[in-house]
């Protein structure tokens, strides 16, 4: 049970990016379809769990340690290659995400140009890639659990201040932006999308344990809490709807609220988690094209580096809804031969 526990907290924290926890992503994929978004949550919070079980047992069957043998072993030649071109472009498509976000939050909490916000993460992750830190990341990664202390917190304020009915709300968050036009597609999109980004790495976690019962508990048990988290904080920004209606950052926006000191606090947690989730997508994409001991790695980080800055101008809104939902209609393919594979994959007893 300790394995599958640490399978499904892997998970989760894999998922649990800036833009989750910041709640715009939630915002646009449930929150903006009113009372049908918690259905939507609900759908989500199934296939969250289907989908890690899958991907956790396939992973213990295989054994496999390498994400790249992963997609050309379930695709083939052809497929595979396809699939590891779009894992590449997702890969970079997040880390520009995490660029704007940083932005926003300097911008939203301390008044300042979110070019300037970027950049400063930028220049973090170009160093960090530099230096043997992996420690440091590893103690930022235990920002999730105190994270969601804040976003509980955060809810209980919300429950005991809303201001809206709950018909109010319903109408208000219809009118909200949406990251697709349907809440059954929206919900979906949300899953597979960040199925995409994570794929590989839970394949290689359930290929840490033999027992593919104990890799698919594992799963199951990241996607419940997945869902937990995404009710938990679709229900925080509907019925706040009228106070976080127009800001990039929601959940920032209520701490906020509460007090500016659990406003700071909020801040930084997102700008760590940010920090974090940038840094391993920025290193995944790089070394996809130059191996870190080579004399061209500095300077391709630097140059990508420049590319995500330029990218994360367009603003952190615009894209959680274009590039995570573009992400997750290229994600459907992924599901579909990932599911193939499992199904095809000859099941061990043990």
């Amino acid at each position: 049970m300790k394995k599958s526990m640490q399978i499904g907290g892997a998970f989760v924290g894999m998922v649990v990016g800036a833009g989750f926890a910041s709640g715009q992503e939630i915002l646009q994929f449930f929150t903006s379809f009113g009372l049908k978004g918690f259905i939507g949550a609900i759908i989500a919070t199934i296939a969250f769990a289907l989908l890690g079980m899958t991907l956790a047992q396939l992973g213990s069957d295989l054994q496999t340690t390498s994400h790249k043998d992963v997609m050309y072993y379930i695709g083939g030649r052809y497929i595979g290659f396809v699939l590891d071109l779009l894992i590449t472009f997702i890969l970079f498509g997040v880390a520009v995400v995490m660029f704007a976000g940083a932005g926003s939050t300097f911008q939203q909490m301390f008044g300042m140009d979110p070019r300037i916000g970027s950049v400063i993460m930028v220049i973090a992750t170009i160093f960090t890639l530099f230096l043997n830190v992996k420690n440091i990341i590893n103690v930022i990664a235990l920002l999730t659990p105190y994270l969601m202390v804040i976003i509980f917190v955060i809810l209980i304020y919300s429950l005991f201040t809303m201001d809206l009915s709950i018909s109010q709300a319903n109408e208000l968050a219809q009118i909200q932006s949406s990251a697709a036009s349907n809440w059954i597609v929206s919900a979906l999109l949300y899953v597979s999308y960040n199925i995409a980004t994570g794929a590989a790495m839970l394949i290689v976690l359930g290929g840490t344990v033999k027992k593919r019962k104990v890799a698919g508990i594992g799963g199951i048990f990241g996607g419940v809490m997945l869902g937990i988290l995404i009710i938990l904080i679709n229900l925080t920004i509907f019925v706040k709807l009228d106070v976080v209606a127009e800001v990039d950052m929601p959940t920032l926006e209520l701490a906020n609220n509460i007090h500016p000191v659990v406003g700071v606090l909020m801040a930084f947690a997102l700008l760590g988690m940010m920090y974090n989730t940038a840094v391993g997508m920025f290193f995944a994409f790089t070394v996809r094209f130059v191996s870190p001991e080579s004399k061209k790695f500095k300077p391709t980080v630097i140059f990508v580096g420049l590319l995500g800055f330029f990218a994360s101008l367009v603003g952190f809104t615009t894209l959680v809804g274009k590039v995570y939902s573009t992400m997750g209609y290229l994600g459907f393919a992924l599901i579909i031969t990932i599911i193939i594979a499992w199904i095809r994959q000859p099941k061990r007893l043990a």
